[in-house]
């Protein structure tokens, strides 16, 4: 009989099949979320036509989506922290596809918008839980790359959709690109069935037999036994999740981390859907706009590629709070710039500092708490950030309306990305959860006299 300590298991594993499984199902799932990101900024020119809608009623529509986002990252982080991270993914992507899908059927604003928001319910909670399951399981060498990896489904959906539009929209109109998110619909019994349970989740409700079957497909060099002893979530921490983040020493680290997410979510949905607006305003064509979104995606894509690797090298933070700063200074100078080579330059570095930088801290994060908090950490994190998400469609229709001139657009959402700067720089890395593990051992888990059964 052996005693299994799960948390070093799955640190020392290295990258496998199951790892790799593991990865490609989550960036297909975050691929949707990118896709349904840039969705409205794509066909938001149609919808201005077709309905007769003022800018500031376009924003509010492309708000309502955030809106519901805000509440199903709360709730459903919680919630995955409750009744497991597998679940709750399966009734988030339910909820996302299904009523995406029939946004493309709507006939007036009001049925649009409801739409919006009850596919935003499940958008807003699918990304936390998909973070904290692939974080629950990566290898600890390369856990901050597996993420950033997976997490460029982001803006591989989000270059997705204004390439679907320029195909599909001038044959098949506005709604076919809506159609296109009913697909992991197909795919979903498939997704439930390869999907794992996150590891703490599987110790709390005494599924030792399945814990061990995972444990051995993450580490296949290890022998496990039935008889093994393994380690126990002291139960008294998970009683009220949301508590927790503030336990620790943590609560600094929890309120910069919220502020921080508010603001550059911001950035990137007031980007998202005002981008294609503002560059028609500035003279460029619609399709050349659409270029733009691609462009800011593609930035999105490198950035997180290369920071993800730098991160787990030197450290999240140090990466982080550098990117933030840029995004605000490439943002400013996007007002003042007329050379339509430079902009494409800008706006790439546009989305690796805002999209990419969205991308790189959430892995941060994921991994600052423990297992047994990670859903509730990064679900009321992104619910709190979805709140500035709302903000950032308002703000854009807001300032088109008032008819600023087009580099005071520009400045406006650069703010933000100081503010972002200033509040990940205050947090604490002493008190960061992967710190604690090493010095001490890890603290949430404790060794159990009994089996678990």
């Amino acid at each position: 009989m052996a005693y299994i300590n799960t948390t070093e298991v799955i640190a020392k594993s290295k990258f496998n099949r199951f790892h790799l499984g593991l990865l490609i199902w989550g960036f297909l799932l975050i691929l949707f979320d990118g896709y349904d990101l840039v969705l409205y900024g794509t066909v938001v020119p149609f919808l201005i036509n077709k309905w007769h809608l003022t800018a500031v009623e376009a924003g509010a529509m492309g708000s309502y989506g955030l809106f519901g986002m805000m509440f199903g990252a709360i709730i459903f982080g919680i919630l995955a922290d409750r009744i497991g991270r597998k679940n709750v993914i399966a009734i988030t992507l339910l909820f996302f596809s299904l009523f995406t899908l029939l946004c493309g059927f709507a006939q007036t604003p009001t049925l649009f918008s409801t739409f919006r928001f009850l596919a935003g319910l499940g958008l807003g909670g699918i990304m936390p839980n998909v973070i904290a399951l692939l974080t629950d399981y990566a290898p600890k060498s390369m856990r901050s790359m597996i993420i950033s990896i997976m997490l460029c489904g982001y803006s591989v959906g989000g270059i997705l959709a204004p390439s679907l539009g320029i195909l599909l929209m001038p044959t098949f109109g506005w709604e076919s690109i809506f159609w296109i998110a009913g697909l992991p619909l197909v795919a979903l019994p498939l997704i439930y069935k390869q999907l794992p349970e996150t590891v703490s989740h599987l110790i709390r409700t005494g599924k030792k037999e399945i814990l061990l079957t995972t444990l051995s497909k993450v580490s296949p060099g290890t022998t496990f036994n039935k008889n093994d002893e393994i380690a126990e979530l002291k139960v008294s921490e998970i009683k009220i999740p949301i508590v927790s983040l503030f336990k620790n020493n943590q609560a600094l680290s929890t309120v910069m981390f919220w502020i921080a997410f508010f603001s550059c979510l911001l950035m990137v949905y007031g980007l998202n859907t005002w981008l294609p607006k503002l560059m028609i305003e500035a003279g460029y064509g619609l399709n050349s706009s659409l270029g733009f979104l691609i462009t800011l995606q593609s930035g999105a894509i490198i950035g997180t590629l290369i920071i993800g690797r730098l991160c787990d090298k030197y450290g999240s933070k140090k990466m982080l709070v550098p990117m933030y700063a840029s995004g605000a200074v490439v943002l400013t100078l996007l007002g003042f710039v007329g050379n339509t080579f430079v902009i494409y330059v800008l706006i790439a570095i546009a989305g690796a500092a805002t999209i990419g930088a969205q991308n790189i801290v959430q892995a941060y994060v994921s991994q600052y708490y423990p297992a047994y908090i990670r859903s509730t950490a990064l679900g009321v994190a992104s619910g709190i950030g979805r709140t500035g998400g709302m903000l950032g469609p308002l703000l854009g229709g807001f300032l088109l309306s008032v008819a600023l001139p087009i580099e005071w657009n520009f400045i406006a959402f650069a703010i933000p990305g100081l503010i972002a700067t200033i509040a990940l720089a205050l947090v604490p890395e002493r008190h960061a959860y992967y710190n604690k593990v090493s010095n001490e051992g890890d603290p949430s888990l404790e060794p159990t006299e009994n089996n678990v059964v």
